[in-house]
């Protein structure tokens, strides 16, 4: 695997190349249908540009490692605060995870309901396209907004447009209180009950999980200034006080470590395939799960701020649906669930007309080069998808195949 170091090196040898490039930054987050190609790596290209805490803007190469840029802000009390989740854990990898990567999946956490996605804070990417054309888009302010469509457009797209080799962000500061209301012994109806008065109440909610299992509990946070909090906590409480059993978490280790969890998803970790599903959460609990539970024993994570519900199968479920509808392995079995899953999250009954959509984020390679990893896009998005890959990838050698 080559590693590049420059951008200019970069841009020679997307332009020099003879074949499919299969593109990685820390090798913490493939997901997607396997790529063959020539590895190339961007973790070369690391270090910080610019960083002006003042005007809350942070410029870095794309190669960087998430922990050289979250110590960096902690230096001066800020922080990404779209909490990109660790892929690690879930796909069982080693590696560096870098903002590269980062942004090529749009990764977001719990927070995303209180202040949006990683794309949301992009404010200027620099990439190289598929004929090695190095391409600049955006600035370092909100205020420029020279081709901010295509900085997003950067966002989630997994490395199929271009490489990108350096990024601009918006940056926050971070709160000086945390607090998480846990509701004990949550099931489907009250956690959903608790999620729905949290989120749609005045008080600022930056994190919503209903995590079930042995001890099901719903967790909401609340950040900010320590009187804020205080008074908030209280008044959530009381608002969720019908609903069972309510504990308060404030120490600050203890906070981070319960949503690192969540954001990970560490619960699901030993799953044989992992979907993530994104959609209304009224339809989640009432059409989504009812019909999940029809088709197989899975265990789930919901994570509603983070806009996602998280399926895990095991290897022995996926053997039994192998054997009840004929098919011959595991990966089989799997594949005639998330056949099932992707049909359902665009069913509008299912949907309750929200739209949505179910990726497969773990699966053996068996599984994941005989399935839709992604959601099939309607065909006029498929259509404009297609032109986009196109025009900037002419001889579709970037990560070819990864997103079908």
């Amino acid at each position: 695997m080559d590693v590049i170091e420059t951008e200019a090196t970069l841009a020679e040898r997307l332009r020099d190349a003879q074949g499919p490039i299969r593109v990685l930054g820390g090798g913490t987050r493939s997901i997607g249908r396997p790529v063959q190609g020539e590895a190339l790596s961007v973790a070369g290209l690391s270090g910080v540009v610019d960083y002006e805490p003042g005007a809350l803007t942070l410029v870095v190469k794309a190669g960087t490692p998430l922990q050289q840029i979250e110590q960096t802000l902690a230096a001066e009390g800020q922080r990404l605060a779209f909490e990109p989740m660790d892929h690690r854990g879930i796909l069982g990898v080693d590696g560096t995870p870098t903002i590269g990567g980062v942004v090529a999946g749009n990764v977001s956490g719990p927070r995303r309901i209180a202040v949006g996605a990683c794309r949301d804070f992009l404010l200027g990417v620099r990439f190289v396209d598929g004929a090695g054309r190095i391409v600049k888009n955006g600035g370092r302010v909100m205020k420029n907004v020279t081709g901010y469509d295509l900085v997003r457009l950067m966002a989630g797209s997994h490395g199929t447009l271009g490489v990108v080799s350096e990024i601009s962000l918006k940056v926050l500061p971070t709160p000086e209180t945390v607090a998480t209301l846990t509701l004990h012994g949550a099931d489907g109806e009250r956690a959903l009950a608790a999620m729905t008065r949290a989120i749609t109440s005045p008080f600022e909610v930056t994190g919503a999980a209903h995590v079930p299992g042995p001890d099901p509990a719903v967790h909401l946070r609340l950040e900010g200034f320590p009187g804020s909090v205080e008074y908030r906590v209280q008044q959530l409480k009381f608002r969720l006080s019908d609903l069972g059993e309510i504990t308060v978490e404030t120490l600050p280790e203890r906070n981070v470590e319960l949503w690192r969890r969540i954001r990970d998803v560490e619960a699901l970790q030993s799953a044989y395939a992992l979907w993530r599903v994104s959609m209304k959460p009224g339809a989640v609990y009432s059409g989504l799960l009812p019909a999940l539970e029809q088709w197989a024993q899975c265990d789930t994570l919901m994570d509603w701020a983070g806009g996602q519900c998280w399926i895990a199968l095991s290897e022995d479920e996926a053997v039994s649906l192998a054997e009840a509808h004929g098919i011959e392995d595991a990966a089989g079995g799997a594949a005639w669930l998330h056949r099932n899953l992707q049909e359902a999250v665009a069913d509008r009954q299912i949907n309750q007309g929200g739209g949505g959509h179910a990726t497969l984020i773990k699966g053996p390679d068996a599984l994941r080069a005989t399935v839709s990893v992604f959601q099939p896009a309607p065909a006029p998005v498929a259509t404009l998808a297609a032109g986009l890959r196109q025009r900037f990838d002419p001889q579709g050698i970037l990560n070819p195949g990864l997103m079908n």
